[in-house]
């Protein structure tokens, strides 16, 4: 705490305005209402749970933390996107990636094999068949390759069997009235030929494959965009010709899936509609959606379809796709919808995913939104819709009444694709873009949660932890430490002491929660109380001849000064509370000193404040005022003596503590002077010799020379007026006014009289740095007093 001095001799002429107060501790004790306090730090929704890292916990919209599946990386790919997974009888993987395209096959030896490798741009679908030959489709050619999945041979888009090419099936269902000419498709080739084949003719780059399947029978359905249409193809009738299954006027089929009454359902995107389509190839439309694109289906096993839909109807805001061909040539695919784009570059994504409940005999029902995610697929389990997301790497469980969690979080900005084994209870292959990975879900292992981190603003003590009611089968875990990220530098995990934080004190704090086998974990709290850190006076500015006034404005004609801290004019940033380093205005008035400072508190506490004054060559400090709540103040320098003087700013965090545990913090200003005494004007003289003319006297040059002196600061200006006529500016000898004495010799031209010869009067007036004016005067001329 700051004590008030003894009144110094000084100040003993102060008005009320300025007089002596009592310590500020004294003045303060009415604010303690105020006490900073024990403050709680709770997270308890879903979306502060978020913000925490889990793993092997699900993390639910009531705002609860369980048992989750856990996460292992499998495979990091040297491609940018792992677009497709597929898995054969013995559970070996086969990846379709993109950037570079290949497939991979990744055996129970965790090591990788690139089956098959090609020139397209993207593997944008792999499928095992029933015959256990493995399908692929590939972007932008849109060819379906037939491999042998156990090839010890490495494969190219040379060597593979085709089965179906949309550029073939387009140039088939062309009508003959719009087929070119014989002459002209020679044309074509010769040029094509002249050009080394370097560029996709354009009718591949306009034709995606999005989606495939198998019947019961084993026969092949080709999802395809631009236009939209299915393609049935019969793997063991190789030399039938692809049939056109189905046909939309929609611009994509972008999903495909079976019911459990072995329709075929279908996602579209143009209008985002939903089909029933038969075997026979009949459509029916179930639903259209409010949004534009169907990009992933499921259907669980009562029968209901899930359906995600994404995308503004209005428009399609995505741009087009850049993707690098084969170090030969950039080749630009404008893709349809969100699904590649959106994994390409995360600010192209559209605003969020509705997954729809589509139920024989009932209403649509949404069950599901994410503001944030884009669903890339879905998956049926035993427990509800498994949702695979990006732009944030998220793993949702969706039940049908609309409950879910949050059960997984990738070290990857999407999950683009999901493989599920034929158990509904068992693990998932999730395929990731940026970068491409391959992580398995689903294992049991460890089950915990490490909350976000605590920011106490300042070193913290830690109390007690409150748990929700109603939660069991959990350990608690706390960390502490002085930098923001938990890397270095931090305790290690400590376990809760009954419901106390064993940890020491410290800036930031992390809980973590280890659930045992059905355990569960709603809200959690932690009491804290910052370590009082002591207030920090940034600046001080003291300008002389400035007054604030908030109670009135200033009128129209009267000056104003902006006072600004060094600080602002400087560029720097500082650390101001309530917004301290604006300018602020004052009035100009040189009876007055205004003193104006910046500072702050790490804890956020209110501050009040003490100025005092200390005079050139005292020892002592006088209180000015005390129990200022403003960062100014002004006070009256005509009521203090002439000299120069330091102000000391002592700010003190008493309205938010006691006064034992209370802190200051004080800055000193610069010198300032103050000077309220005008200079003197002494030896004034002014002397005029008349000429003869006929036939009266002629007015003569004036001689003036006088003296000006300032007790306190140099004499700066200084100014004549002749007979009451306006002021003329005067220079002293030697031409600088950096004194406290001047001399003054100057002669006044004839042609300033005016053919006058008589009594003349002459005032001067001379100004010291602080605009306090000196004022003398004197007659010459004919008829002059001597």
């Amino acid at each position: 705490m700051v004590r008030a001095a003894r009144p110094h001799s000084l100040l003993r002429r102060c008005t009320p305005h300025c007089v002596l107060l009592t310590a500020l501790a004294a003045s303060a004790l009415a604010t303690l209402a105020h006490s900073q306090g024990t403050r709680l730090w709770t997270q308890s929704r879903l979306e502060e749970f978020e913000k925490g890292t889990p793993q092997g916990v699900a993390l639910t919209s009531e705002g609860a933390i369980r048992e989750g599946p856990g996460l292992k990386e499998v495979l990091t790919t040297p491609s940018t996107f792992v677009w497709s997974v597929a898995t054969d009888k013995n559970g070996t993987a086969y990846l379709g990636t993109g950037s570079p395209a290949t497939v991979l096959r990744l055996g129970a030896d965790g090591k990788p094999f690139t089956l098959f490798e090609t020139h397209d741009l993207a593997m944008q679908v792999v499928r095992m068949g029933p015959d256990q030959n493995l399908y692929i489709a590939a972007l932008p050619s849109g060819k379906v390759y037939k491999l042998a999945p156990g090839s010890a041979t490495k494969q190219t888009d040379a060597e593979a069997t085709v089965v179906f090419d949309a550029s073939r099936v387009i140039k088939d269902s062309t009508p003959k009235s719009a087929a070119k000419p014989a002459d002209k498709e020679d044309k074509d080739k010769e040029d094509k030929d002249k050009d080394g084949d370097k560029s996709s003719d354009k009718s591949d780059a306009k034709r995606y494959i999005w989606d495939m399947t198998f019947d019961s029978e084993g026969r092949l359905y080709i999802a395809t965009g631009g236009p939209a249409a299915i393609y049935r193809v019969d793997p063991s009738k190789p030399e039938a010709p692809p049939q056109e299954f189905f046909k939309s006027d929609e611009q994509h089929i972008r999903a495909l899936a079976w019911d459990n009454k072995g329709n075929l359902i279908a996602g579209t995107d143009g209008t985002g509609l939903v089909y029933r389509i038969s075997p026979e190839g009949k459509g029916y439309v179930l639903f259209e959606a409010p949004r534009r694109e169907i990009p992933a289906l499921a259907v669980d096993a009562s029968g209901t379809i899930f359906a995600a839909s994404v995308g503004d109807k209005t428009h399609n805001p995505l741009p087009p796709l850049p993707i690098q061909g084969a170090g030969v040539v950039t080749i630009t695919v404008l893709q349809p919808g969100s699904f590649q784009a959106a994994a390409n570059a995360s600010n192209s994504a559209p605003e969020g995913t509705d997954i729809y409940a589509l139920e024989e005999g009932q209403a649509p029902r949404k069950v599901w939104s994410g503001k944030d995610e884009v669903v890339y697929a879905l998956a049926s389990r035993s427990d509800g819709i498994v949702a695979v997301t990006g732009n944030r790497g998220r793993i949702f469980r969706i039940a049908s009444n609309g409950d879910y969690a949050d059960v997984g979080h990738l070290e990857a900005q999407q999950a683009l694709c999901l493989s599920a084994s034929g158990d509904p209870q068992g693990e998932i292959l999730i395929g990731t873009g940026n970068t491409g990975k391959l992580v398995r879900f689903g294992l049991q292992g460890q089950h915990e949660y490490a909350s976000d981190v605590l920011d106490a603003g300042a070193m913290a003590r830690y109390g007690r932890i409150e748990v929700e009611p109603g939660s069991s089968g959990y350990d608690l875990f706390t960390r502490t430490g002085n930098i923001e990220q938990p890397v270095r530098g931090w305790t290690d995990w400590q376990a809760v002491s009954g419901d106390r934080v064993a940890s020491p004190a410290g800036r930031f704090l992390q809980w973590k929660a280890v659930l045992h086998p059905g355990g569960s974990l709603g809200s959690v709290g932690v009491n804290y109380l910052p370590v009082n850190a002591a207030p920090v006076v940034e600046e001080i500015v003291v300008v002389s001849g400035a007054r604030l006034n908030p109670q009135a404005q200033a009128q129209p004609q009267q000056p104003t000064i902006n006072i600004n801290l060094p600080s602002v004019n400087q560029g720097a940033v500082v650390n101001f509370d309530g917004g301290g380093n604006n300018p602020i205005t004052a009035i100009k008035d040189r009876t007055a000193v205004t003193a104006r400072w910046g500072a702050h508190d790490d804890n956020g506490d209110d501050l009040a404040y003490s100025l005092y004054l200390r005079g050139d060559g005292d020892r002592a400090w006088h209180l000015l005022k005390d129990n200022i709540t403003e960062k100014a103040y002004t006070f009256d320098q005509t009521l203090i003596p002439d000299g120069g003087y330091q102000l000391r700013v002592v700010a003190s965090d008493l309205p938010s503590h006691t006064p034992a545990d209370a802190l200051t913090g004080e800055k000193v200003s610069e010198r300032f002077e103050i000077d309220t005494t005008p200079p003197v004007v002494a030896a004034l003289k002014a002397e005029q010799a008349f000429a003869r003319c006929a036939p009266a006297p002629c007015p003569a040059p004036a001689h003036v020379t006088f003296d000006a002196e300032d007790g306190m600061s140099a004499v700066v200006r200084a100014e004549y007026s002749l007979d009451a006529g306006p002021w003329q500016y005067i220079e002293p000898v030697g031409g600088l006014s950096d004194a406290r004495r001047e001399h003054y010799d100057f002669t006044i031209p004839s042609s300033a009289f005016d053919g006058k010869t008589g009594e003349q009067l002459l005032t001067v007036r001379v100004y010291d740095r602080h605009d306090n004016v000196g004022l003398a005067k004197t007659t010459f001329g004919a008829g002059a007093a001597k």
